[in-house]
């Protein structure tokens, strides 16, 4: 469990993780040293897993999303290990998760355009063997964040 500090602490680095320790520091009423500490057991603790940064897709060039839904007939270990070796080969499948329910599972892909989509479309199927795909394109994002709740922590 968390103390409001830690909260504190992870709320300001989920904003801007290359905040200074002594703004950091200031901002939640420690010295530097114990705010430094606080970072350091958060990082060891595996509650901070990596420091990264955020590109702006748009600018990236692969403005569109498309959510794709995939159902399966094959339940097996090693139909879904060929499922996340052909997902984790696709760099623009930035999201992928095994759901409950009607799917089977849902990924988020980014591209330039239609084609683009098709392209990765093709190199999914030529690996895997699916019963249904569904994709679904964004027309408009609505909310989209990378900073976690914290107050369940």
């Amino acid at each position: 469990m968390l103390d409001i500090r830690d909260r504190r602490l992870l709320e300001c680095l989920q904003v801007n993780s290359e905040t200074p320790v002594t703004e950091l520091a200031e901002a939640l009423g420690l010295s530097v040293s114990a705010c430094w500490r606080r970072i350091k057991n958060l990082e060891e603790s595996g509650l901070i897993t990596r420091r990264v940064a955020l590109v702006d897709r748009r600018k990236a060039n692969v403005g569109m999303t498309v959510f794709v839904a995939v159902r399966t007939a094959h339940h097996s270990m090693g139909w879904l290990e060929e499922f996340r070796v052909a997902v984790a080969a696709i760099p623009e499948i930035v999201e992928a998760y095994r759901l409950t329910g009607e799917m089977d599972y849902l990924l988020r892909v980014v591209v330039p355009s239609i084609e683009a989509y098709d392209a990765v479309y093709k190199q999914l199927i030529s690996n895997v063997i699916f019963t249904d795909i569904s994709s679904s394109i964004s027309m408009e994002e609505l909310k989209f964040t990378t900073a976690l709740p914290l107050k369940y922590a």
